[in-house]
């Protein structure tokens, strides 16, 4: 896999290489643009700097294992979910997904994640997930530290450093490699070979069939050749991969009938809006575990329900109108286009489960590999988001059920920030785009 590298932050001489004409002025203006924010936050690559990543690596992950090994911070149980891909695991082995279980949520590839650990029969089931997870993490960390190699390294380093802020969630969830599926498309996507764009959408597909979002990583790829060769490929994988699972599993498709089901759960702005109103006094629902998640229960529920599928229409509409308004392309407008596009249909979602920051740094952590990325700022917006996460689950969660004061400011902060980030990138992908250049 190879990818296009712009010329490096300074020449030969020291100095600040000029700016393109072409480059919005508005944007050129920021401190998060300048080459100063650049070289003073982060290191070039060089053997030093990789072994301090290697090293950074190793230790946090350690750290995340001794915390899922202990399992009780908090409310405890962050591992529990395997327990559940386990029991997903032996009804596979009798050729069906899980049918009638309305935790039961995703794509039908996702039982290929779920039935990876049988790759490893002399591990436990537990034991040999948690493996193939932090395979998939190093993966990621070197695809990105090579997309890096002639430039700066803060792309490997704000995925090496920012998913632990999420505790030892991301080894007890398979967001990890459908994460991995996004950032290896979208480094392929940046090559100029044909096979390289097909690769890249052929993982962009099988990433749909896994669990949905990943198809958003090709929105932003360029018009013409790359995008027929991406979209086709994705296309044909999908269905290739949907057909072959169908062949040999019933109820494939089962899931849908469970997602169409869900409420607000009370970790989505949509129920931090009701967790706030219920504290005021002004709404009197109440929380309930269903379809395997907490969700509010009560007036306007359904009315916000519908709001929320209308905003991401909504959502969905404007990236359309984007790529239909764009006019300039850069290295780094497929990876912005795709981060702006997961958070947008992040924050319109009636669910927001932790994991989802796992997918957030990972296309953040893409956008950082390219000097001509226009969202650093938002990147940086997510680190802190992700450490609020962590304090909502599991550190404080009880607090966020109950509704407490604690627990409604932690969401109220974290999803503010998540709101922000989205309107934030949709805006700097705009104008660093559409917007027509002032002479």
């Amino acid at each position: 896999m190879t990818t296009d590298h712009p010329q490096s932050p300074r020449d030969s001489t020291g100095d600040a290489p000029p700016r393109s004409g072409s480059e919005p002025s508005t944007l050129t203006r920021s401190p998060f643009d300048s080459d100063t924010f650049t070289s003073a936050t982060f290191v070039t690559v060089g053997r030093g700097p990789l072994l301090a990543l290697a090293a950074a690596w190793l230790l946090s992950r350690a750290g995340m294992l001794l915390l899922l090994s202990r399992d009780s911070l908090g409310i405890g149980g962050v591992a529990r979910e395997v327990d559940l891909y386990q029991h997903w695991y032996g009804q596979f082995a009798s050729g069906t997904f899980p049918p009638g279980d309305v935790t039961w949520q995703y794509p039908p590839g996702a039982g290929l994640v779920i039935m990876s650990p049988g790759v490893l029969p002399w591990l436990t089931y537990f034991q040999a997930f948690v493996t193939l997870t932090l395979l998939a993490d190093a993966v990621v960390t070197l695809a990105l530290a090579r997309a890096d190699s002639a430039r700066l390294t803060h792309g490997a380093w704000i995925w090496v450093c920012g998913l632990p802020l999420l505790l030892h969630l991301p080894l007890a969830r398979y967001d990890v490699q459908t994460t991995a599926l996004a950032v290896l498309a979208l480094l392929a996507l940046n090559a100029r070979r044909t096979a390289a764009h097909q690769l890249g959408g052929a993982l962009a597909g099988i990433g749909a069939m896994v669990k949905v979002w990943p198809a958003l990583a090709l929105i932003g790829t360029p018009r013409g050749r790359t995008t027929r060769e991406a979209w086709t490929a994705a296309a044909v994988t999908a269905l290739a991969l949907l057909a072959t699972l169908a062949l040999f599993f019933s109820e494939s498709l089962g899931f849908l009938r469970q997602q169409g089901s869900r409420g607000i759960q009370i970790e989505s702005l949509w129920g931090t809006a009701l967790a706030t109103a219920r504290a005021a006094g002004a709404w009197p629902g109440r929380v309930e575990f269903r379809y395997g998640a907490f969700e509010y229960v009560g007036p306007y529920v359904s009315s916000l329900g519908h709001l929320a599928l209308l905003l991401t229409v909504i959502a969905f509409a404007w990236l359309l109108l984007w790529r239909l308004q764009a006019r300039r392309w850069t290295p780094a407008t497929p990876f912005d286009a795709a981060l702006t596009a997961v958070l947008l249909f992040t924050a319109t979602s009636r669910v927001i489960s932790p994991q989802y920051m796992i997918w957030l740094l990972g296309l953040a952590a893409v956008c950082l590999t390219s000097r001509h990325t226009v969202m650093r700022p938002v990147a940086l917006l997510l680190l802190p988001a992700a450490a609020l996460s962590s304090l909502a689950y599991p550190v404080l969660y009880d607090e966020v059920v109950y509704g407490t004061t604690t627990g409604v400011a932690v969401m109220v902060l974290r999803n503010g920030l998540l709101l922000a980030a989205a309107l934030l990138a949709a805006r700097r992908l705009w104008t660093s785009t559409a917007t027509p250049v002032k002479e």
